[in-house]
């Protein structure tokens, strides 16, 4: 499981020309399933992107997590992610999960968010999304289980 982490000012999705999903203060998170993944994984996964410090104290230190400054994580499913790039001019998918068993995760990712307190917006699960994001810092990090 793969989530590329961005602390923004403000964030959402657009599907059809309608935003389905927008935070202001928080993170957005880029998730990616692969075939090993599991609800095991996707708790511990959801528990470290809540808990890593990425959000600046009063010395401007990134000791703060995002509950401690009180802010959304909007979840964005993003399959491409889990791509093999390691040789050719086109990327490879075979190592991203199939939808259904990726759905389930992202669903029970977003859920185990959820159960920690947070307002967690979603994008819509392998539509065509429009991100818009003003990334704070820039401030990006990639974490896996």
């Amino acid at each position: 499981m793969i989530a590329l982490i961005q602390r923004v000012s403000s964030a959402s999705v657009t599907v059809n020309e309608q935003v389905i999903g927008e935070i202001e203060q928080g993170l957005l998170v880029f998730l990616a399933v692969q075939p090993e993944d599991t609800p095991a994984k996707a708790k511990r996964l959801a528990e470290r992107v809540a808990g890593y410090r990425v959000f600046n104290d009063e010395n401007g230190k990134m000791n703060l997590n995002v509950k401690q400054i009180e802010g959304d994580i909007l979840v964005v499913s993003q399959f491409t992610l889990a791509a093999d790039t390691t040789s050719g001019m086109r990327p490879s998918f075979t190592s991203a999960a199939k939808p259904e068993f990726s759905d389930n995760l992202y669903q029970y990712f977003c859920q185990q968010l959820r159960e920690q307190g947070f307002n967690v917006p979603t994008g819509q699960f392998a539509a065509d999304m429009k991100v818009q994001l003003l990334n704070d810092g820039p401030v990006t990090f990639t974490l896996t289980i």
